[in-house]
């Protein structure tokens, strides 16, 4: 089946989506920084704090939309001098994620501010195939907010 994958501003899903979609304990899994509950006020923290990531970078998270339905949010999120890509999926998209980084790094590949891209993972996340698959290069591990992640980076110019 085709999905026709677009990006939307998170600004324009409902929030009540947002926190179902968060709250499900198979996204969180993966997710050692979720450690909140996801209700109105953190779905509205949420997106301020993606959109003033748009503000001042140029560039954020989307929503993620298939065939017009939410599926999830991610994209880039400037961190220090490296440009970060994420991925939150709701677990019945989670097939779409290669066809998703695919389209989303086709615009770190034609923005000229970005030399390359990183990818920090949990170490609960042992299916690594489509970061070694689309060339990212294991960095390390580093320690973010308290967790660990192991870190890749993907060179797009």
């Amino acid at each position: 089946m085709k999905h026709n994958i677009a990006f939307a501003r998170l600004s324009e899903i409902e929030p009540a989506e947002i926190a179902a979609h968060m709250s499900d304990p198979r996204v969180a899994e993966h997710m050692p920084l979720l450690t909140f509950a996801w209700d109105d006020a953190a779905v509205s923290k949420f997106v301020a704090q993606k959109e003033e990531c748009w503000n001042r970078d140029g560039l954020g998270h989307w929503a993620i939309l298939s065939d017009g339905r939410y599926v999830g949010w991610g994209g880039f999120q400037k961190e220090g001098d490296e440009w970060d890509f994420g991925l939150v999926l709701r677990p019945d998209a989670f097939g779409l994620g290669t066809r998703i980084s695919r389209k989303a790094l086709e615009y770190a590949i034609a923005d000229e501010r970005i030399p390359f891209v990183t990818f920090l993972l949990p170490p609960s996340r042992k299916n690594l195939g489509a970061l070694k698959r689309i060339g990212a290069k294991f960095v390390g591990e580093i320690e973010y907010d308290g967790a660990r992640f192991l870190k890749f980076q993907l060179e797009t110019t």
